[in-house]
């Protein structure tokens, strides 16, 4: 028999029962293991200690000098390195971890790596405490219906020691349609470093741009890509679609959601929102709210808790149906509320004939002169516009076409 460390020649030494089966030791002058037979019990323990690395590796004749390599001084960054490691440096401070309260930590498929569902970014907005990010990254608990002031997540935010302080996200106001959010934290204004907000629109693509979040659960991650295409429509994970949206090929993955998207001078172009991927995580393909966007609906969250969207004060056709009533363009108008604005205005809906027959009511197929394909198309024209702003219209009713400037007090 031979030993199992060492296959030195061994001798079989009385057992033991153990439950009902013998354990078998084999004696070996290096070490004593157990070694287990189809009856014995399972292997437990070593009795001694085999020194299997000196007999199996390592040559006591080499030292330790002669085998290791010569260690190369790091030096000096390059430039465009440099540039990256001061921008991270300088924002890491505006990007807080949220995790929504109502949901229970799991573990992956490994066991290693904790990954919150309902795990994501935000960012700080002001020295008040105000934190910007996804409406689906807090959706679980808006969909309870919270009230303004009620917690929904738990926010980390990263002090100048390393150290990540914990507080309670506070709702403040919400728009699903534009996937945004607005928490509250009660933070010593040391530990608050709002976020420098840029211009999307002045952006090209092409353009380096860098993304910091935590990704599943790795907080302050950075990554780097550039500006691959603009003005993308984002169907969000609430269910919406946003228009204008950044493209970018930095990794955007779970949990980098509501994180900023920085260009290279560290400004935020865009809170990132979702990824274009079959697998879950990032396939290149990323996107991001624009900060234009952003800067229009975070205040009025601020102030009213919600969103005040500038409208027309009729209901529109949905597209598909338009198109089935034979409307290739423009926004047709379905209802019109009587006593409204648009009533008065003298805006026609869609109606029946005496014979059953339905005649279009007025179809807008321009405003301020820019051509608007459906209602879709239109509700993203008005997001440029706020309440009170005045419009022209240019309507398309039967065989006519009218321009109309609406009053709306």
């Amino acid at each position: 028999m031979l030993c199992l460390a060492c296959a030195a020649p061994a001798a079989r030494a009385p057992g033991r029962r153990v439950g009902g089966r013998r354990r078998v030791a084999i004696e070996c002058p290096a070490a004593s293991f157990t070694r287990d037979g189809e009856e014995t019990a399972p292997r437990s323990m070593m009795e001694t200690n085999c020194e299997m690395s000196t007999l199996a590796l390592g040559d006591p004749s080499v030292k330790i000098d002669d085998v290791t390599p010569k260690i190369f001084p790091s030096g000096p960054l390059f430039p465009t390195e440099k540039r990256i490691a001061e921008l991270f440096e300088t924002n890491t401070y505006s990007v807080v971890n949220i995790f929504d309260s109502t949901l229970r930590p799991q573990l992956n498929v490994t066991g290693v790596v904790e990954i919150p569902e309902g795990n994501g970014s935000g960012v700080v907005w002001d020295d008040s405490g105000h934190i910007v990010t996804n409406y689906h990254v807090v959706g679980n608990a808006l969909s309870k219906k919270p009230k303004p002031g009620e917690v929904v997540a738990r926010v980390n935010i990263l002090a100048a020691d390393g150290i990540q302080k914990n507080f309670e996200g506070k709702l403040v106001g919400a728009d699903r349609a534009k996937d945004l959010a607005v928490l509250k934290v009660d933070a010593p204004t040391d530990l608050l470093k709002p976020i420098n907000v840029g211009q999307s629109s002045a952006l090209r693509v092409g353009q380096q741009c860098l993304a910091i979040g935590n990704p599943f659960g790795f907080d302050h991650t950075l990554t780097v890509g550039v500006i691959s295409g603009l003005n993308r429509d984002i169907f969000s994970q609430a269910g919406v679609t946003i228009g204008g949206g950044i493209q970018t090929d930095a990794a955007i993955n779970p949990g980098n959601s509501g994180g900023p998207l920085l260009d290279s001078k560290g400004h935020m172009i865009g809170i990132n929102t979702a990824i274009f991927t079959q697998t879950g995580t990032s396939a290149g393909v990323g996107f991001a709210i624009p900060s234009s966007t952003v800067l229009k609906i975070a205040p009025q969250l601020i102030q009213f808790g919600k969103v005040r969207r500038a409208g027309l004060d009729v209901e529109f056709a949905p597209d598909p149906i338009a198109y089935q009533l034979n409307v290739r363009s423009g926004a047709l108008i379905l209802q019109v509320p009587g006593g409204s604005a648009a009533a008065k205005a003298g805006l026609v809906p869609t109606n029946r004939g005496f014979a059953g027959n339905i005649v279009l009511g007025d179809i807008i197929v321009a405003v301020d002169g820019k051509p608007i394909k459906g209602k879709s198309d239109l509700l993203r024209v008005l997001d440029d516009y706020g309440v009170g702003d005045k419009v022209s219209l240019t309507i398309r009713r039967g065989a006519e076409t009218l321009e109309m400037v609406p009053q709306y007090t």
